[in-house]
């Protein structure tokens, strides 16, 4: 069994870290890491950390990084000290599937020509959410495709090959490795059930994201890419 580490940035989640956490533990497939990076959390996120790596030293590791760098740093710490092959993305407000990792896993080692995995995903409604901030949410009813963070199952050598994440964008730096990925000519593919649970709560990041700046970087960035990308006459 290959080992996975899963890495788990965390930043004010208190509300929720734990089922995160019970969720990843539960998977049916068990040869894991759990690297969980706090990401200058100033609730008691750290504090769940530490109880849960007392409980489970052999599965959790706690990076303390001190200050808030955003999600993209906090990624990038965990996957530098990965021991695993295989690296997926966690988010500590939502909940995986008990059989979500041995499905991706046995969909890269079935289909080598596979390098990223990804699942169908169901939006819910956070119990906890209160009746006006309920009114100004979307949460789609029906099961989507999960091309998202959180849902993926990666092979390192895609890391070694295009890099880390870009931690100058604080929002959109997933799809700007993805897009990277793609245009290096890496494989992706989605696994048509629902493994994945994706909380809609008050504080979702994608609820409070500022203007399209970062987006519009993004795309310009992929427009530079595919112009100066050698021409199939020019090689």
């Amino acid at each position: 069994m290959q080992l996975i580490s899963i890495i788990l940035p965390v930043y004010n989640t208190e509300k929720y870290l734990a089922e995160s956490l019970e969720s990843i533990l539960a998977q049916t497939y068990n040869n894991f890491e759990i690297i969980a990076v706090n990401d200058g959390s100033t609730d008691r996120s750290i504090v769940i950390l530490k109880s849960y790596q007392e409980k489970h030293p052999d599965k959790i590791r706690v990076v303390d990084l001190g200050k808030n760098g955003g999600i993209a740093a906090a990624r990038n710490a965990g996957i530098r000290i990965a021991c695993g092959r295989l690296i997926a993305f966690a988010d500590s407000d939502d909940i995986w599937k008990p059989e979500k990792l041995q499905l991706q896993i046995n969909q890269l080692e079935n289909h080598p020509e596979i390098s990223i995995s990804f699942c169908m995903i169901q939006n819910f409604m956070s119990p906890d959410i209160s009746d006006d901030i309920r009114a100004t949410r979307y949460c789609p009813p029906d099961p989507m495709a999960g091309q998202i963070s959180g849902t993926a199952v990666m092979k390192k050598e895609v890391f070694d090959t295009i890099g880390l994440l870009h931690e100058t964008y604080r929002v959109g730096e997933f799809i700007d490795w993805m897009a990277r990925a793609t245009d290096a000519g890496f494989i992706q593919k989605m696994i048509p059930e629902v493994l994945y649970l994706r909380r809609v709560h008050a504080t979702n990041t994608t609820s409070n994201r500022p203007a399209l700046a970062d987006y519009v970087k993004i795309m310009k960035a992929k427009l530079d890419r595919s112009r100066t990308a050698p021409k199939e006459s020019d090689l």
